[in-house]
């Protein structure tokens, strides 16, 4: 367990220090081998999609559980092993600097830069949004992937250790790359989507309980979530982007664009006023607040499931064998 909370707790500061590995980046790597995978297995059903899933994912966790199994007696190796994955799976620092540098290109007037950089955030069109625009989606971006990048991350590696760390990136990266209603992949991509509405939950519910409690705005984020959050056509996107209007009293969803495609989304949190600019830095700093408590929820719940597992094993031993 030591082993596991010291790597953990490294691989966040390496996050924090230095943000995403700049080159041969894990997540990088497996995206081209799933590119390439999806280029062989391809059809247009839910079957091929769901062997493309299992493939892909199931491989990640599969090998990083032998990784695991092979170090897990020996500490030192096995706490650079978590340490490594803990970092290359979390995004919580690149997350804030992209949203950071966007904020900074409104801030100065340059709204071409600004549309230039947003596509390294999220999948909008920035041809189709102005400057109020794109400090919504910045935001929303934020919200969403605070859980995604971040507090998922987290939860996966408290209950799992490494293969869950693996596993959840793995996950999320093929929903990033399959899991939308294009033409091509509506079939195809529904496994990897359903998959990752399911390895997200308890990320989105822990990432949005953290927001009302380290938020602005407590009641106005409780109201959002539970009035708003089920109307969003994400189980998971929804709860987190509710709860981030709520806590900043500012509201989000309405019409989004994605490559060509428009999308009428309800809005959340009706009652909060426009995002501007400024809410671009008060969402990452309540993203930031929102992954370090995680860790230390995480680590803590970790501790105490291992605690009881012993106690109750100590209990067993104890009575003897008849």
């Amino acid at each position: 367990m030591r082993s596991h909370l010291s790597g953990a707790l490294l691989g966040y500061a390496a996050d924090v220090l230095f943000g995403d590995p700049r080159r041969g980046h894990p997540v990088a790597v497996f995206g081209s081998f799933a590119t390439r995978l999806e280029r062989r297995l391809w059809r247009d059903d839910r079957a091929a999609g769901a062997l493309f899933t299992a493939v892909c994912a199931g491989g990640a966790a599969l090998t990083a559980a032998a990784a695991h199994g092979a170090l897990r007696a020996r500490p030192l190796p096995h706490a650079a092993l978590t340490a490594a994955a803990t970092w290359a799976v979390l995004g919580g620092t690149s997350l804030a600097r992209e949203a950071e540098a966007v904020g900074a290109a409104l801030a100065a007037g340059d709204l071409d830069a600004a549309r230039e950089r947003l596509p390294h955030l999220c999948g909008r069109d920035p041809r189709a949004l102005d400057a109020d625009g794109i400090a919504r989606a910045v935001v929303e971006s934020v919200a969403e992937n605070t859980s995604d990048a971040v507090v998922g991350a987290l939860v996966w590696g408290a209950a799992a250790g490494v293969p869950g760390l693996v596993g959840f990136r793995a996950v999320n990266t093929l929903d990033a790359m399959v899991g939308h209603r294009s033409p091509r992949h509506l079939r195809f991509g529904w496994s990897a989507a359903r998959l990752d509405d399911v390895a997200g939950w308890p990320g989105a519910r822990l990432s949005a309980l953290l927001a009302v409690a380290l938020g602005p705005d407590r009641a106005g984020a409780v109201r959002a979530w539970r009035e708003d959050a089920g109307r969003h056509p994400s189980p998971n996107a929804g709860v987190v982007e509710a709860a981030f209007a709520g806590a900043l009293g500012v509201r989000l969803g309405g019409t989004l664009s994605y490559g060509g495609r428009v999308e009428h989304r309800p809005v959340l949190n009706p009652a909060g006023r426009a995002v501007e600019v400024a809410d671009i830095n008060r969402a990452v700093r309540l993203s930031r607040r929102v992954g370090a408590l995680a860790l230390a929820v995480t680590l803590a719940g970790r501790v105490a499931a291992t605690s009881v597992r012993g106690a109750r094993t100590r209990k067993a031993g104890g009575r003897g064998v008849v």
